[in-house]
């Protein structure tokens, strides 16, 4: 059987020494007993595994809304927690290739996203606004919040006691005074784009939102159908799966390979350079960078923009305005716990912390309660 100690020997035998080991993990806030037979940073990613917030992730959405009003809705489009498997499925494997510490990464991937709320990066905005006098709200903040304070499940501490190393992780854009992040948590952010690229185009094709014909003009679909032997615009469903491998394939190469060379021209000999580094090491090559952006912008204005999917987030809007408003005057419609939550952290923050964890389906159940359909004449 092997131990603690024995897996933390492991990785320091056979992962890069610009890696984050384990045993030299910053600790937790509070101390307390590490597993005999698990590193820290296995616990880390068990602990978030099975939170009530990463089983969440199931029902909510990524583009296309998870809820019965939803249109586009079906059971084989991505939401939040497909999102993050695939993040986790990317940062492991070029951690592996790289000599990263794959536990580490594979933990931040599955907290990246766990606070996004209901309705994607549309309920996301609505929140912000409406706590605008509150300090707003960030789903990367919020995923800090839920692993720190609002998951309930030890006696001893709130939160989950993470590590400190994967609590840095999940500081993806406020970094003011902390340096540059690991190069585990380089990778997760760089995992994050690469995944909603690559599914996010094929969630289009598959919806009909997009089409090959609309694809044709982008850079970047060019140089894939270069590189598979596929007839465009008619596309079969198998041809659009191909791509879509094909595609993940493709950009995950570059970063590997792009990021190998910017840490071998930087002269790292160990990880805590890393913080010295003034940009960051996990990055892919110039020239994809350019189709990345260009693919970004395309996806924004024919995909994120598309009226239909702006009549979803139209619906989100309207229904978690109501929702927020509704808590906020009569507080008597909160669960116990959460205005219990009130008194510590004031009415409007645990309003938004509330509505932040519901699904998308239980925040339209929510609505529906509040807000019936009128009477049949």
């Amino acid at each position: 059987m092997f131990t603690r100690a024995d897996l933390e020997a492991r990785e320091a035998a056979t992962l890069a020494p610009y890696a984050t080991l384990s045993r030299d993990s910053r600790g937790r806030e509070y101390p307390e007993p590490e597993s005999e037979t698990r590193t820290a940073f296995q616990k880390d990613r068990d602990r978030i595994l099975h939170t009530t917030a990463f089983r969440r992730l199931e029902s909510k959405t990524q583009v296309f809304l998870n809820v019965p009003f939803g249109r586009g809705q079906g059971d084989h489009y991505r939401t939040r927690l497909t999102h993050t498997l695939e993040v986790q499925q990317v940062a492991r494997s070029v951690a592996l290739t790289l000599g990263l510490n794959e536990t580490l990464a594979e933990a931040i991937a599955l907290a990246h996203d766990l606070g996004h709320p209901p309705f994607g990066h549309a309920g996301e905005r609505v929140l912000n606004a409406l706590m605008a006098e509150q300090g707003g709200f960030n789903h990367n903040t919020q995923a800090r919040r839920i692993v720190t304070r609002l998951e309930d499940r030890y006696p001893a501490f709130p939160g989950l006691n993470l590590t400190l190393d994967t609590l840095d992780g999940l500081n993806k854009h406020d970094r003011a005074g902390l340096g540059p992040p690991g190069l585990e948590a380089q990778l997760v952010d760089a995992a994050d784009a690469l995944a909603y690229t690559a599914h996010d185009l094929d969630d289009g094709l598959r919806s009909g939102l997009l089409t090959p014909e609309g694809l044709e003009a982008l850079p970047l679909w060019q140089e894939l159908l270069s590189r598979v032997p596929v007839q465009s615009p008619h596309l079969t469903e198998r041809d659009r799966r191909v791509l879509h491998r094909e595609l993940l394939g493709w950009l995950i190469q570059d970063l590997t390979a792009a990021s190998d060379s910017a840490i071998r021209a930087s002269g790292m000999t160990c990880a805590a350079q890393v913080r010295a580094q003034p940009e960051r090491l996990i990055t892919y090559s110039a020239p994809m960078r350019e189709l990345l952006a260009e693919t970004g912008v395309f996806l924004r204005e024919n995909l994120y923009r598309h009226w239909r999917v702006e009549m979803q987030v139209e619906q989100g809007t309207r229904l978690l305005n109501t929702l927020f408003t509704a808590f906020l005057a009569r507080p008597s419609l909160l669960p116990p716990t959460v205005r219990a939550r009130a008194e510590v952290d004031g009415l409007p923050r645990a309003v938004c912390d509330f509505i932040a964890g519901m699904t998308d389906r239980y925040a339209g159940e929510m609505y529906a309660a509040l807000v019936p359909p009128a009477p049949t004449l």
